[in-house]
C-alpha cells in the first residue's frame, strides 16, 4: 500500500489562454489531494471522501457500470470518475502490468471543480501511488506528462499542461505549450474565496473556443491575456506585489469578457478589491468556484466572510513541494 499526495494550485495569470499556446503562471498551494493505492487481484474499487469543502463520500466499482448517488452535478461526478479510471490506466501502462487491480482511496482538501486544481492533484497523486505500488518510481516530469494525458482524455482534448505540471513540481511554474519550467516567486499573500459551487471545465473551455472561433475580438482577448502573463512574469521576478495585483485585475476583466466569470465570482472579486487587496481574479475554468486575491492584511478575509454567495474563505501559502510519498 502506497499513499502519495500532490498540491492544488491557483492561477496568477493565464487560464483559458494557455489552451491556445499562450503562457500561464500557476502557483502550487498548501491544499493537497492524497491518494492511497493498494493492489488487489483484479478490478478497481474507489473510495473517495472530502472532495469538496462541504464534504461528501463516493464509493463505486470503477468498471463504468455504477455511478455514485451524491448531490453533485452529473458532469462533475462523471469527470471525477474518469480521472481515476484514466490515472489507473496510466499507472498500469507505466508499469507494464495492464491487468493490475487496485483499491484506491482519495482524501482531498481541494474543492472539486472549484478552479484550484483538484483533478490535476488527484491524477498526479494517483499515478504516483499506483506505479509505486507496482514497483515503479516515475520522475515528477513523467508524472506530470501522464497526468496531462489523463486530463486531455477526460476533457476531450482541451486540457493544458499547466495544472498537472504545477501539481507535480510544486512552487510557481511557467507553462507555454509544451514548454514547462519552474520560476522564482516571492512568498505571495494568497487569500481564497469559495462560493461553494463548481464550474464544468470542459463546457467552459468549449464555450471560449466557440467565441474565439467566431469572433476576431475574442481571439484578440485571448492574446491579450497572454500579454498580461508576459508582463506579469517580469513583475513577479521583481517582487512588485502591487503591480502584480493590478495585472490580476486586468486578467479578471479579460476572463469576464470571455464569459467565464459569474455573479458570485465577480461579487467576491469586488469585495476583495474594496477591502484593499492588491488584486483579485477568478482562478481556474470559472463559472463558479474560487477567486484568489493578494492581501497581507486580514481585511479581504473579513470582507469575503460577509459577501453574499461566499461560502468559505481561507489563506493559502505557496507550496514549494510537488508530489510526494506520505508516511504510512
Amino acid at each position: 500500500m502506497v499513499t502519495s499526495s500532490a498540491p492544488g494550485k491557483v492561477y496568477l495569470f493565464g487560464e483559458h489562454a494557455v489552451v491556445y499556446g499562450e503562457p500561464a503562471v500557476p502557483c502550487a498551494i498548501e491544499l493537497r489531494a492524497q491518494v492511497t493505492a493498494q493492489r488487489r487481484d483484479e478490478g478497481l474499487r474507489v473510495h473517495a471522501g472530502d472532495l469538496s469543502l462541504s464534504g461528501f463520500t463516493v464509493k463505486y466499482d470503477g468498471d463504468g457500470t455504477e455511478r455514485p448517488d451524491i448531490d453533485v452535478p452529473d458532469s462533475l461526478v462523471d469527470a471525477a470518475m474518469g480521472y481515476i479510471n484514466e490515472s489507473v490506466e496510466q499507472a498500469r501502462d507505466a508499469a507494464g502490468i495492464p491487468e493490475a487491480g487496485f483499491d484506491v482511496t482519495i482524501d482531498s482538501e481541494i474543492p472539486l471543480g472549484a478552479g484550484i486544481g483538484s483533478s490535476a492533484a488527484v491524477a498526479v497523486a494517483a499515478i504516483d501511488a499506483a506505479t509505486r505500488e507496482l514497483g515503479v518510481e516515475l520522475p515528477p516530469e513523467e508524472l506530470a506528462d501522464r497526468a496531462y494525458r489523463v486530463e486531455h482524455t477526460v476533457q476531450d482534448g482541451q486540457a493544458s499542461r499547466a495544472d498537472t505540471f504545477c501539481s507535480a513540481m510544486g512552487g510557481a511554474v511557467r507553462v507555454e505549450g509544451n514548454d514547462c519550467r519552474g520560476i522564482e516567486a516571492p512568498d505571495l499573500p494568497f487569500v481564497i474565496g469559495y462560493d461553494g459551487g463548481a464550474g464544468d471545465t470542459g463546457a467552459l473551455v468549449a464555450g471560449v473556443r466557440e467565441l474565439r472561433d467566431e469572433y476576431g475580438f475574442a481571439a484578440d482577448t485571448v492574446g491579450a491575456i497572454g500579454d498580461v502573463v508576459r508582463t506579469g512574469e517580469r513583475v513577479l521576478a521583481d517582487g512588485d506585489i502591487e503591480t502584480l495585483g493590478n495585472l490580476m485585475n486586468f486578467n479578471h476583466g479579460l476572463l469576464s469578457a470571455l464569459g467565464v466569470s459569474s455573479r458570485s465570482l465577480d461579487a467576491m472579486v469586488w469585495a476583495a478589491r474594496d477591502a484593499g487587496a492588491y488584486g483579485a481574479k477568478l482562478t481556474g475554468a470559472g463559472g463558479g468556484g474560487c477567486i484568489v486575491a493578494l492581501d497581507e492584511s486580514h481585511e479581504t478575509e473579513t470582507a469575503l466572510e460577509y459577501t453574499p454567495g461566499c461560502q468559505d474563505t481561507f489563506r493559502a501559502e505557496l507550496d514549494t513541494e510537488g508530489v510526494r510519498v506520505e508516511e504510512q
